[in-house]
C-alpha cells in the first residue's frame, strides 16, 4: 500500500504554524510602538494578578523554554518591569512578581492587546472567533494524546 504525499498546505501543523505566525506578526508590531516583544505582554499579563508565579509556572504559562525566560526576566528586571524573591515556603524555590513600572506597561500593552482582538472580532466574526478558539483548545487537549 502506498501512501500518497500531502502538500505541505494541507498539512494541519504547517497551518497551525502559519496562522501563528501570521498573528504572532502584527501583534507584535503593535506591541512594538511600546518596544517590547508579544512574550513580555504575556509574562506581564500573567503577572498582573500581582501573586508572583515560580519559574516553571511561569516558563509553562508563558510558552517559553527556562533559558529563554531567564534571558528575557534578567531585562525585564533590568528595566524594573519585575523582580524575583525567594519563595518564603520553598527557600529552593525562586518567585517572579510584577513591580509598578510593569502594571503601568501591562496596562498600555493591554489596550493594544483589546484593540488587536477586537479588530480580529470585526474582520472575521466574533462568533468565528469563538468558535475556533474552542478549536484550538481541543486540538490542545487532544494533542498530548497523539503518538
Amino acid at each position: 500500500m502506498s501512501i500518497t504525499k500531502e502538500k505541505i498546505t494541507d498539512n494541519l501543523a504547517y497551518v497551525l504554524a502559519q496562522a501563528h505566525r501570521e498573528v504572532h506578526l502584527k501583534f507584535e508590531q503593535r506591541l512594538r510602538l511600546e518596544g517590547v516583544q508579544v512574550e513580555h505582554w504575556r509574562i506581564l499579563d500573567v503577572l498582573s494578578d500581582e501573586k508572583g508565579r515560580s519559574m516553571g509556572d511561569l516558563a509553562g504559562i508563558v510558552l517559553m523554554n527556562h533559558p529563554a525566560l531567564t534571558k528575557m526576566l534578567d531585562k525585564m528586571v533590568a528595566n524594573g518591569l519585575i523582580h524575583r524573591s525567594l519563595d518564603q515556603n520553598d527557600q529552593r524555590k525562586v518567585l517572579v512578581f510584577i513591580t509598578n513600572s510593569g502594571l503601568e506597561l501591562h496596562q498600555r500593552l493591554n489596550t493594544h492587546a483589546v484593540e488587536f482582538h477586537s479588530q480580529f472580532n470585526s474582520n472575521i466574526g466574533s462568533d468565528k472567533v469563538e468558535r475556533l478558539k474552542r478549536l484550538l483548545n481541543e486540538i490542545i487537549d487532544e494533542a498530548p494524546h497523539l503518538n
